[in-house]
């Protein structure tokens, strides 16, 4: 914190925001927060308690090395969503974590372990999952010691209304030879599906990720989770005509003011910024020039004084206009905050 530069993560309005998600959607009896990449950016087993404190009764992760860091504080139930190498299992059993089976070859590698594992379904996304019925039957009728715990798929466009219920139909098509309601969780629903379409009626369980942060485009009202904030260290008094950053790129049109931030992209902000605004004191400020390693620019007024705090993401909707702003989705701005931020729990 000596550079006055750090994230602020709310774990309160966390909790009530995983609060008031299943208490709007409750019709489930599996609620799996997805806390992968450090919960989103938030980065800290706190945010995991908050999530649990909320109501979250089954946590999803992308790795075994994420899996293994929670478990450290941690005995609610976990699935890891990526591809465990098959040598690391007994590790996964002895540690409770469940694995998902992406395909024949794999579940033909473990298929002696006594693991709780999780079938992928690929219905369309063409990353992860079993495409093929007679591959997913094959897996029901050989005998093994794999506890199929659970069978899953992911929506890839829940904007596209035809494409989502053709994934849902080509889940059921693949499964339609079990008995679903024999199966402990069938989870389809993440967080815009959830939202966007009504409850699939075999389905007992959904997966909450980005929504429990509130950035979705929901009528929840959720609140806010993570601030990013820096400050002013310096005050630069441009001519007309003079340049800002490296390669000239802004020059001053008229005499100007010039804020010096304490963070760049070394701490996460995308270059491609420059020209975004961000708050200080409560009003908008442009950046100005190429954001540097360490530091960036914004043009000031004369309101704004040394030390004064810089709000480089202030709030959900700011969020939403910075990634709208780089044609990208607010994951990537608050997944990319980087480690060298500190972050402070409230």
């Amino acid at each position: 914190m000596y550079r006055n530069t750090y994230a602020k993560v709310n774990l309160e309005n966390i909790k009530k925001n995983v609060k008031t998600i299943i208490n709007n959607y409750s019709g489930y009896k599996y609620y799996i927060g997805v806390v992968k990449a450090d919960t989103y950016g938030h980065n800290s087993n706190k945010v995991i308690k908050s999530i649990i404190d909320g109501g979250c009764n089954y946590l999803a992760v992308s790795s075994l090395e994420e899996a293994l860091e929670i478990r450290k504080d941690f005995s609610t139930p976990i699935i890891c969503l990526g591809i465990i190498d098959s040598k690391y299992i007994d590790i996964c059993i002895n540690n409770n974590i469940d694995i998902t089976i992406p395909n024949i070859n794999y579940f033909n590698e473990i298929k002696t372990k006594k693991v709780n594992a999780h079938i992928k379904i690929d219905t369309g996304m063409n990353r992860l999952g079993i495409k093929e019925k007679s591959e997913f039957n094959k897996i029901f009728n050989t005998n093994t010691n794999i506890n199929i715990k659970g069978i899953y798929t992911h929506i890839y466009e829940t904007t596209n209304y035809e494409n989502t219920l053709r994934q849902i139909s080509k889940f059921k098509e693949i499964t339609n030879d079990i008995d679903l309601n024999k199966i402990d969780m069938i989870h389809i629903a993440q967080s815009d599906t959830l939202i966007n379409y009504p409850k699939i009626d075999f389905c007992n369980g959904c997966r909450l990720g980005i929504i429990m942060y509130g950035l979705t485009d929901n009528n929840l009202e959720l609140s806010s989770t993570i601030e990013l904030i820096s400050e002013i260290i310096d005050i630069k008094k441009l001519k007309k005509g003079e340049t800002v950053s490296y390669n000239g790129t802004y020059k001053a049109s008229e005499n100007e003011l010039i804020g010096i931030v304490s963070i760049g992209y070394a701490d996460g902000i995308n270059r491609k910024l420059k020209n975004a605004y961000i708050y200080i004191n409560d009003k908008k400020y442009k950046i100005v020039g190429n954001i540097c390693m360490d530091m960036l620019m914004v043009k000031i007024d004369d309101s704004v004084k040394l030390h004064d705090k810089v709000y480089v993401y202030k709030d959900i909707n700011h969020i939403k206009y910075l990634s709208n702003y780089l044609d990208t989705i607010p994951y990537e701005l608050i997944c990319n905050i980087s480690k060298r931020v500190p972050r402070i729990y409230i």
